[in-house]
């Protein structure tokens, strides 16, 4: 079996699957109350309101990410499947590659869903997203989709089941959100002055959220809001090599978790 074989399985399962159509309706509600945001705000480019939604976006959608991939990888070692298919002539790469390639699929259909609701909605009530604020968002999600979603593909390779996928995957969703900013803040704090702001450029690669974020904001002219300690990144993403330079970024995350993800499943595939 190849790549778009298990691609186009794993499409068909995911448009079946509950939890799907649950993540999809609440990102919709999500997606309305961003537009309640929105209206409220009349200014355009990076402003308060912007770093409020892309924040509240960043809360959302890897943790939707992180729960419905890994869930689809567990769910094979719960149900039999994976042994099943581990009869045919298919590689690990293969397989994993090509689980990615349709979760993501489905996900990247749940965030245009829900932005196309917000979308017309607004503009039946011509309080709506314009056509740049929209695509900026949607591209903003489509990058912490993709990027935490090769997070979720290792979770899912590491757990034996959803309860365990569901433990490393809020673990993993709280320490880059939530507990990310205090835990640099408070190892910065004991080092020399001099090493803080390579110590803080190696770091933010370090956290697919944290790029993410602050390449968005900088591509909005807010760069100025992270100070001179993101000088260098913030004067590197606004040159013409800012684009190239993330989307290798971007890919180097990918095809590194990946990466994890395919030895440890292979090592267990032995070992089973």
């Amino acid at each position: 079996m190849h790549i778009d074989k298990i691609a186009k399985r794993e499409i068909k399962i995911g448009f079946r699957n509950p939890w799907a159509y649950s993540f999809m309706a609440l990102f919709s509600l999500f997606s309305l109350a961003l537009l309640i945001i929105q209206s409220q705000s009349f200014m355009e480019g990076y402003t308060y309101t912007t770093g409020t939604m892309l924040n509240l976006i960043l809360y959302l959608l890897p943790l939707m990410t992180m729960l419905l991939a890994s869930f689809s990888l567990t769910a094979e070692k719960e149900e039999g499947s994976w042994q099943l298919l581990s009869t045919y002539a298919i590689t690990t790469p293969a397989f994993l590659w090509g689980k990615y390639f349709g979760l993501a699929v489905v996900l990247v259909s749940i965030v245009c869903f829900g932005y196309g609701v917000s979308g017309l909605l607004g503009s039946f009530l011509g309080t709506g997203f314009t056509l740049s604020a929209l695509l900026f968002f949607l591209f903003f999600s489509v990058c912490i989709v993709l990027l935490f979603l090769g997070i979720a593909i290792v979770v899912g390779t590491l757990s034996k089941n959803r309860w365990q996928a569901l433990t490393f995957g809020v673990s993993i969703w709280f320490f880059f959100i939530l507990a990310w900013p205090t835990i640099l803040i408070s190892v910065v704090s004991f080092l020399p002055y001099t090493w803080i702001k390579p110590i803080l450029q190696i770091a933010t690669c370090l956290n697919p959220a944290e790029f993410v974020r602050i390449f968005s904001v900088v591509r909005m002219g807010g760069g100025s809001i992270f100070g001179p300690e993101y000088y260098n990144w913030v004067t590197w993403m606004q040159s013409p090599f800012g684009i190239v330079g993330f989307i290798a970024l971007s890919i180097g995350w990918i095809v590194c978790t990946m990466g994890i993800a395919t030895f440890i499943w292979e090592r267990g595939r032995y070992r089973d």
